[in-house]
């Protein structure tokens, strides 16, 4: 016991050899030099440590040519596809779903403090767009599953056949026209996508099925097409696509896991902080009020208000801007129906509100566009219409909920010049925002296949000879 009581003594009060130091001192001096350098490398080249730096945008750029389909995420300040605006991915939490968003508003600005090229086109790049546009209208190809005149579900199956209405009409329109396109090919060795035809909205409406039996009806539709045909399997659905323009689409893919994250969902409720939809992959439908005829002569519009909104207050959003604007002269801000023609309120307005309710989408921005008044969008987290190809930033205010208000600041704040440049934009944009059958280059329909076109599968995966009909 006394022998390691003084061996114990010993070990620790031994001082170390010169050696043996330096064999500690040496790699932790390393350590420290390199954690400095790091952190002299984050603080020289990121905008984190500056506190003075203006917010950043989050670009979700989905590339205009076909050549390269891999998305890109870009949260710097760049002005070139500027058309989701959020000052910091962080603040996009859970507080965000009842309209208290801690987002703050990003409004054009005719030069740039930073020196960056800032871009007031419509397009994000003129010069592609129209050459991409010519190749996806010459080469694109779709396969529809094929489904008789005699089937027990031919109403969900095929199109209508009557001219589309009301606040939904964008599916049906979509469904119609391209069935009867020169996209359609029925040979699916030379589809690019495969067409998912079910109707969300048709399916709503029928007795058989209603709202209640839309996720059964889905999933058991994958799964006889998985089985009667080989191109699902193949991919997953990666290559497959469908439509749908009521909300109750959102949640229709519930039990059909597969085509909520691997297929194509063109949908009108289009907002990346939902779980079910994801950016790039999915593409935005247009909510479009169908009209017939030339949009109204706007030269004999006297716009005299300053902004314009009309709706159910169906949301929290909503209830902001009625508790802040209700009884303004400037902004006229109005709860359900109104006692004047909707027309005359939009062609008396200089900006028109589009402001979230139950979701996002609405078609107001389509309304809006067709009687010449800039859209003013107060709807965070909504993936614009054609945002892969439009600037949103040319032709619309994109107000976060959380600055409702400071709305009539910032309306006032745009300068003549801004306004001017708005509304040539404006009239320049709303041929892509109206549905025509048969369909007109560059309208509604049009926009829809290019964002698909952007969407195909880049490697196609050939069919067995023997189910090639060529052979």
């Amino acid at each position: 016991m006394a022998n390691s009581t003084r061996l114990l003594y010993s070990l620790t009060h031994r001082r170390f050899s010169r050696s043996f130091r330096s064999f500690f001192f040496i790699p932790t001096s390393l350590a420290l030099v390199t954690s400095l350098f790091i952190l002299f490398y984050i603080y020289s080249t990121s905008t984190l440590f500056f506190s003075n730096q203006k917010p950043s945008i989050l670009h979700l750029n989905q590339p205009l040519s076909g050549s390269s389909p891999v998305p890109q995420i870009n949260i710097y300040n760049n002005t070139r596809n500027p058309f989701v605006h959020v000052s910091d991915v962080s603040l996009l939490n859970e507080n965000d779903r009842d309209g208290r968003e801690s987002q703050r508003s990003l409004l054009p600005q005719s030069g740039s403090s930073d020196g960056l090229y800032e871009n007031n086109e419509v397009f994000h790049d003129k010069d592609i767009f129209p050459e991409d546009f010519k190749q996806m209208n010459r080469s694109f190809k779709i396969y529809v599953y094929p489904h008789r005149r005699n089937d027990p579900f031919a109403n969900v199956l095929l199109p209508v056949d009557f001219e589309p209405g009301g606040n939904y009409a964008s599916e049906s329109y979509f469904k119609k026209v391209l069935m009867g396109s020169h996209f359609i090919t029925k040979n699916p060795a030379k589809a690019d996508l495969f067409f998912l035809p079910f109707s969300i909205s048709r399916l709503r409406h029928d007795p058989r099925i209603g709202v209640g039996g839309i996720q059964d009806f889905i999933r058991d539709y994958i799964l006889n097409i998985s089985r009667k045909y080989p191109f699902w399997n193949r991919t997953g659905g990666a290559d497959h696509f469908y439509a749908a323009c009521h909300s109750v689409g959102r949640s229709a893919m519930e039990k059909s896991w597969e085509v909520k994250y691997n297929a194509i969902q063109v949908v009108c409720s289009s907002s990346y902080f939902l779980s079910g939809y994801i950016a790039h992959k999915d593409a935005c439908l247009p909510q479009i009020w169908p009209r017939k005829g030339d949009p109204p002569n706007l030269a004999l519009s006297k716009r005299k208000k300053l902004a314009f909104f009309a709706g159910a207050v169906n949301s929290p959003v909503r209830e902001m801007l009625l508790h802040s604007w209700r009884n303004d002269s400037e902004i006229f801000a109005h709860s359900g129906r109104l006692k004047t023609p909707y027309a005359d309120a939009l062609l008396g307005s200089k900006f028109c509100l589009h402001v979230k309710g139950f979701e996002v989408n609405t078609a107001r921005i389509a309304d809006s566009l067709y009687y010449g008044c800039v859209p003013v969008i107060i709807a965070n987290h909504y993936d614009l219409p054609f945002a892969d190809i439009l600037n949103w930033k040319s032709f619309s205010v994109v107000v976060s909920t959380i600055d409702i208000p400071l709305l009539k600041k910032i309306l006032k704040g745009i300068s003549s010049d801004q306004y001017l440049m708005f509304q040539k934009n404006v009239l320049e944009v709303r041929k892509h925002f109206q549905w025509h059958h048969p369909p007109v280059d560059y309208d509604a329909f049009y926009m829809v296949m290019y964002e698909l076109w952007l969407r195909r599968t880049s490697v196609r995966v050939p069919l067995p000879a023997s189910m090639n009909p060529n052979h």
